[in-house]
């Protein structure tokens, strides 16, 4: 082994789930006490790969069992057939490659995208996560980002600083948590330091962080860490009972072979009395069975339990695994346990990737707890007299659409006069006017899919729907009579039709609806008209032209 070897320590930071508040990993820090092996290790790809899997042989003589992060700079992945060194090492370690997350680092700049691209795919087919590391003050270009759809993007902690007063912090963190929504990763920041800051990251959505205020990087592993007792975050509004991502619940797995025996398996729950189970797994990290672990050990502890079973293979005290796929929904886990048999509400439920490999567990307590506090969050954003979410549901909506590159049409309904309504019938019977509004536009979008209706306000709805989805909204709300204390009541309905490209975000599609608006209000009777952002040629729909007076 070089020489070099003898000054080289490594230091160990957790990786910290914001929604569970659990270490969910461990980073390894390369620390050398004198020379300059990192400088050179960014020029030379063997040495890089020497230092990721001392990293792993360090970690492994701490005996640590959290997944882990290693760092490797991106030329060296661009290099060649991929870090031979790093694979060895984690096999050795009795380690498997889906534990370990490779956070890549700069530069970028300069580097072929297909050789880059292609090393990237060779350790994915290994089984290894891909992180981008150092965004928001390196030189990872956007179109890269979109290239390799890593399975983490970190946030550079120059962004952490500026995030608590900086709306421009807090613009790049919001649209890089988008970018992450869209390409099926999760989004991580290090350089967590005050409480303030912690706050503001939960706040902007990021769901995995680092830094002193957890816990700074030490030369022994740290499996606890502080955590402040937060708000709950907002959980963003996707659409119709999506609920948030499970991956952002992800916890480390305790995972065994299958053909481990009943007393390795208790000897590991007797050791870690944390853990609530353990997942038994073929070679290729498949789970085949699941052991819980009140369970196993009531049957190990009965008459003869231990002589019967000590010896014998643990499967034949384990259950069929749960399993998910790593994409799957808060509510897509819970219909899962909900059909299956009651006596295991409260087991885990292993999380899978493509092949079937399990990439950790998520725990049912944490999932009842981030969809209390959604349906919280949600009701309190609700309008009190319609139960309807408000602009900023619908607005959301609009974001992903224009981000998906998606055709949709946007509307905005009011009723006619409402002012003289409640200065004629009464605002006991306007505000019945708006409820029963409200739920007309509630039940045409439950039987459509792709519809999202919201309240602004006083008289003031929003509709969004597939260009071609809005007539059994027209027909419900502009076909039918309306009234308010026995006095006819009309409607108006503007909407404009945004093609893929036309806006750039919902506050455009805002503005080329206002003046559509103005054309439908001066229309008499219930009123639709329809037009697009790129030109001023509107449709009537519904509704005839005002009287010219005198005429």
């Amino acid at each position: 082994m070089p020489a070099w070897t003898d000054q080289l320590r490594f230091a160990y930071q957790p990786v910290v789930n914001l929604a569970t508040g659990t270490v969910v990993a461990l980073e390894v820090l390369a620390r050398p006490e004198s020379g300059d092996v990192l400088a050179a290790a960014r020029r030379s790809p063997g040495l890089d790969a020497e230092l990721a899997a001392l990293a792993v042989r360090a970690a492994a003589r701490q005996k640590v069992l959290l997944p882990l992060h290693l760092n490797l700079y991106a030329t060296t992945v661009a290099a060649g057939p991929g870090p031979t060194a790093l694979s060895k090492a984690v096999h050795e370690a009795g380690r498997r490659p889906w534990e370990v997350t490779l956070d890549l680092g700069g530069p970028f700049s300069g580097l072929p995208p297909t050789a880059l691209a292609e090393g990237v795919a060779r350790l994915r087919e290994e089984g290894y996560r891909i992180c981008v590391d150092g965004v928001g003050d390196g030189d990872p270009p956007l179109r890269l980002l979109g290239t390799l759809a890593p399975d983490l993007v970190k946030l550079d902690a120059s962004l952490c600083a500026e995030l608590v007063s900086a709306p421009g912090a807090r613009a790049a963190v919001a649209a890089m948590r988008q970018l992450c929504a869209q390409l099926g990763g999760l989004l991580a920041i290090e350089g967590v330091e005050t409480e303030r800051q912690y706050a503001a990251v939960r706040a902007a959505g990021v769901q995995l962080a680092q830094g002193h205020l957890f816990a700074p990087a030490a030369r022994r592993p740290a499996a606890e860490v502080h955590l402040p007792p937060p708000a709950p975050a907002p959980v963003p509004h996707h659409g119709a009972r999506p609920g948030p991502p499970i991956a952002q619940f992800l916890q480390p797995a305790a995972l065994l072979p299958v053909t481990a025996s009943a007393g390795a398996v208790r000897g590991h729950l007797t050791a870690f009395p944390d853990v609530c189970g353990i997942l038994l797994v073929d070679a290729d990290g498949v789970p085949v069975r699941a052991v819980d672990r009140d369970r196993f050990l009531l049957s190990l502890s009965g008459r003869y339990g231990h002589a019967l079973y000590a010896d014998r293979p643990a499967l034949r005290l384990a259950d069929r695994p749960r399993t998910v796929r790593a994409d799957a929904t808060a509510w897509e886990v819970l219909d899962l346990i909900a059909d299956g048999d009651r006596s295991r509400t409260g087991d885990d439920v292993a999380v899978v990737d493509a092949r079937g490999r399990c990439v950790g567990v998520v725990h049912l307590a944490d999932i009842l707890r981030a969809l209390a506090e959604s349906r919280v969050e949600e009701a309190a954003r609700l309008n009190p007299l319609t139960r309807l979410p408000g602009s900023d549901a619908v607005n959301c909506e609009v974001d992903r659409r224009i981000a998906e590159g998606r055709p949709f049409a946007l509307s905005w309904l009011d009723v006619d006069s409402f002012k003289q309504v409640n200065d004629g019938a009464g605002f006991a019977a306007g505000d019945e006017l708006i409820r029963s509004v409200g739920r007309a536009l509630a039940e045409v979008a439950g039987r459509e899919p792709d519809a999202r209706v919201g309240h602004i306000g006083g008289d003031d709805f929003l509709v969004l729907a597939e260009p071609g989805g809005l007539e059994p909204f027209a027909a419900a709300l502009l076909d039918v009579g309306w009234e308010a204390g026995g006095a006819p009541v009309t409607l108006s309905l503007a909407t404009v039709v945004c093609p893929p490209g036309s806006v750039s975000g919902h506050g455009q599609a805002a503005a080329a609806l206002a003046p559509l608006k103005k054309a439908a209000k001066a229309l008499t009777g219930a009123s639709w008209v329809v037009g697009r952002p790129d030109t001023d040629v509107t449709e009537r729909r519904r509704g005839r032209p005002a009287p010219v007076p005198g005429g």
